[in-house]
Protein backbone atom coordinates (compact mmCIF):
# COMPACT_ATOMS: atom_id res chain seq x y z
CA UNK A 1 0.00 0.00 0.00
CA UNK A 2 1.35 3.22 -1.29
CA UNK A 3 0.44 6.89 -2.31
CA UNK A 4 1.54 5.78 -6.05
CA UNK A 5 -1.30 2.66 -5.92
CA UNK A 6 -3.74 4.26 -4.01
CA UNK A 7 -3.36 7.05 -7.21
CA UNK A 8 -3.03 4.57 -9.26
CA UNK A 9 -6.67 2.91 -8.18
CA UNK A 10 -8.13 6.09 -8.24
CA UNK A 11 -7.43 7.09 -12.05
CA UNK A 12 -8.65 3.73 -12.86
CA UNK A 13 -12.15 3.81 -11.20
CA UNK A 14 -12.75 7.88 -11.58
CA UNK A 15 -12.86 9.30 -15.39
CA UNK A 16 -14.29 12.78 -14.43
CA UNK A 17 -11.71 15.75 -13.42
CA UNK A 18 -13.53 17.53 -11.17
CA UNK A 19 -14.51 13.96 -9.09
CA UNK A 20 -10.27 13.42 -8.84
CA UNK A 21 -9.71 16.97 -8.05
CA UNK A 22 -11.70 16.91 -5.21
CA UNK A 23 -9.62 13.72 -3.94
CA UNK A 24 -6.74 15.60 -4.35
CA UNK A 25 -7.65 18.54 -2.61
CA UNK A 26 -8.87 16.24 0.28
CA UNK A 27 -5.68 14.63 -0.03
CA UNK A 28 -4.16 18.07 1.11
CA UNK A 29 -6.22 18.48 3.86
CA UNK A 30 -5.74 15.30 5.36
CA UNK A 31 -1.85 15.45 4.80
CA UNK A 32 -1.51 19.07 5.96
CA UNK A 33 -3.66 17.50 9.33
CA UNK A 34 -1.25 14.33 9.33
CA UNK A 35 1.54 16.63 9.49
CA UNK A 36 -0.22 18.80 12.23
CA UNK A 37 -1.21 15.87 14.31
CA UNK A 38 2.09 14.54 13.85
CA UNK A 39 0.56 11.30 11.99
CA UNK A 40 1.19 9.62 9.01
CA UNK A 41 1.05 11.69 6.37
CA UNK A 42 1.56 9.15 3.09
CA UNK A 43 -1.24 7.37 5.17
CA UNK A 44 -4.06 10.12 5.68
CA UNK A 45 -2.78 11.44 2.14
CA UNK A 46 -3.79 7.83 0.62
CA UNK A 47 -7.75 8.00 2.46
CA UNK A 48 -7.51 11.26 1.20
CA UNK A 49 -6.99 10.26 -2.44
CA UNK A 50 -9.33 7.13 -1.85
CA UNK A 51 -12.68 8.10 0.12
CA UNK A 52 -14.45 9.08 -2.77
CA UNK A 53 -12.79 6.69 -5.47
CA UNK A 54 -16.01 4.32 -6.48
CA UNK A 55 -18.46 7.07 -6.14
CA UNK A 56 -18.13 7.12 -9.99
CA UNK A 57 -19.28 3.85 -10.78
CA UNK A 58 -21.52 3.39 -8.18
CA UNK A 59 -23.29 7.13 -6.61
CA UNK A 60 -25.95 5.86 -4.43
CA UNK A 61 -25.74 4.75 -1.04
CA UNK A 62 -25.31 2.74 0.23
CA UNK A 63 -23.09 1.46 -2.92
CA UNK A 64 -20.55 4.63 -2.24
CA UNK A 65 -18.35 3.56 0.12
CA UNK A 66 -19.37 -0.26 0.62
CA UNK A 67 -18.85 -1.35 -2.86
CA UNK A 68 -15.37 0.56 -2.59
CA UNK A 69 -14.17 -0.92 0.29
CA UNK A 70 -14.92 -4.29 -1.46
CA UNK A 71 -12.55 -3.06 -3.64
CA UNK A 72 -9.86 -2.12 -1.67
CA UNK A 73 -10.17 -5.22 1.04
CA UNK A 74 -9.77 -6.78 -2.81
CA UNK A 75 -6.72 -4.84 -3.59
CA UNK A 76 -4.95 -5.53 -0.41
CA UNK A 77 -6.10 -2.32 1.84
CA UNK A 78 -6.01 -2.51 5.61
CA UNK A 79 -8.81 -2.73 7.44
CA UNK A 80 -8.14 0.86 9.23
CA UNK A 81 -8.02 2.26 5.56
CA UNK A 82 -11.44 0.69 4.52
CA UNK A 83 -13.05 1.27 8.21
CA UNK A 84 -11.94 5.24 7.97
CA UNK A 85 -13.15 5.67 4.44
CA UNK A 86 -16.52 3.81 5.62
CA UNK A 87 -16.80 6.55 8.22
CA UNK A 88 -17.34 9.12 6.18
CA UNK A 89 -20.53 8.96 5.05
CA UNK A 90 -22.70 9.25 7.70
CA UNK A 91 -25.14 6.50 6.64
CA UNK A 92 -22.99 3.58 6.98
CA UNK A 93 -23.28 4.04 10.46
CA UNK A 94 -19.44 3.79 11.11
CA UNK A 95 -18.31 5.41 14.80
CA UNK A 96 -15.41 8.18 14.05
CA UNK A 97 -13.36 7.11 16.49
CA UNK A 98 -9.68 8.15 15.18
CA UNK A 99 -8.34 11.20 14.51
CA UNK A 100 -8.25 10.11 11.39
CA UNK A 101 -11.80 9.47 10.56
CA UNK A 102 -13.04 12.95 12.27
CA UNK A 103 -10.66 14.37 9.79
CA UNK A 104 -11.57 12.51 6.41
CA UNK A 105 -15.08 14.03 7.39
CA UNK A 106 -14.11 17.03 8.34
CA UNK A 107 -12.35 18.09 5.24
CA UNK A 108 -14.58 16.25 2.94
CA UNK A 109 -17.51 18.78 2.79
CA UNK A 110 -15.43 21.68 3.52
CA UNK A 111 -13.10 21.16 0.40
CA UNK A 112 -15.59 21.35 -2.12
CA UNK A 113 -17.22 23.66 -0.85
CA UNK A 114 -13.35 25.81 -0.92
CA UNK A 115 -13.72 24.59 -4.38
CA UNK A 116 -16.99 25.82 -5.47
CA UNK A 117 -15.67 29.03 -3.55
CA UNK A 118 -12.83 29.58 -5.14
CA UNK A 119 -13.49 28.48 -8.90
CA UNK A 120 -15.41 31.60 -8.82
CA UNK A 121 -12.80 34.36 -7.75
CA UNK A 122 -10.51 35.87 -10.49
CA UNK A 123 -7.32 34.99 -7.80
CA UNK A 124 -9.18 31.73 -7.19
CA UNK A 125 -7.66 30.44 -4.09
CA UNK A 126 -5.08 32.57 -3.84
CA UNK A 127 -6.43 35.32 -1.89
CA UNK A 128 -9.42 33.59 -0.78
CA UNK A 129 -10.27 34.64 2.91
CA UNK A 130 -12.38 32.49 5.14
CA UNK A 131 -14.69 35.80 5.79
CA UNK A 132 -15.85 34.54 2.28
CA UNK A 133 -16.21 30.97 2.44
CA UNK A 134 -18.56 32.24 5.82
CA UNK A 135 -20.87 34.51 3.70
CA UNK A 136 -21.29 31.62 0.52
CA UNK A 137 -22.32 29.41 3.87
CA UNK A 138 -25.24 31.72 4.68
CA UNK A 139 -26.07 31.94 1.09
CA UNK A 140 -28.17 28.33 0.64
CA UNK A 141 -28.54 28.62 -2.92
CA UNK A 142 -24.88 28.75 -3.93
CA UNK A 143 -23.38 24.86 -4.04
CA UNK A 144 -26.93 24.02 -2.27
CA UNK A 145 -25.68 20.16 -2.76
CA UNK A 146 -23.00 21.01 -0.16
CA UNK A 147 -24.28 19.67 3.39
CA UNK A 148 -23.35 22.53 5.66
CA UNK A 149 -24.29 20.12 8.92
CA UNK A 150 -21.72 18.37 7.87
CA UNK A 151 -19.26 21.37 7.33
CA UNK A 152 -19.99 22.61 11.28
CA UNK A 153 -20.15 18.71 12.96
CA UNK A 154 -16.86 18.15 11.11
CA UNK A 155 -15.26 21.12 13.00
CA UNK A 156 -16.68 20.05 16.00
CA UNK A 157 -15.70 16.60 15.57
CA UNK A 158 -12.25 17.58 15.51
CA UNK A 159 -11.99 20.09 18.29
CA UNK A 160 -11.83 23.11 16.05
CA UNK A 161 -12.87 26.52 15.65
CA UNK A 162 -14.93 26.68 12.23
CA UNK A 163 -13.10 29.75 11.12
CA UNK A 164 -9.35 28.00 12.12
CA UNK A 165 -10.55 24.79 10.20
CA UNK A 166 -11.35 26.64 7.05
CA UNK A 167 -8.60 28.77 7.48
CA UNK A 168 -6.34 25.21 7.54
CA UNK A 169 -8.21 23.80 4.67
CA UNK A 170 -7.80 27.12 2.62
CA UNK A 171 -3.82 26.86 3.23
CA UNK A 172 -3.52 23.19 2.48
CA UNK A 173 -5.66 23.66 -0.47
CA UNK A 174 -3.10 26.41 -1.53
CA UNK A 175 -0.24 23.73 -1.46
CA UNK A 176 -2.09 22.09 -4.24
CA UNK A 177 -3.21 24.78 -6.09
CA UNK A 178 -1.78 24.20 -9.68
CA UNK A 179 -3.14 20.28 -9.09
CA UNK A 180 -6.28 21.29 -8.13
CA UNK A 181 -6.17 24.17 -10.88
CA UNK A 182 -7.23 26.94 -8.42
Amino acid sequence: MNYDDAVKLMHEYTKNDSLRKHMYAVEAAMRAYAKKFGQDEELWAIIGILHDFDYEMYPTAPDHPAKGSEILKQHGYSEEVRTTILSHADYMNVPRDTQMSKTLYACDELCGFIVACAVIRPNKIADLEVSSVKKKLKDKAFARNVNRDDIQKGAEGLGVPLDDHIRFVIDAMKGAAARLEL
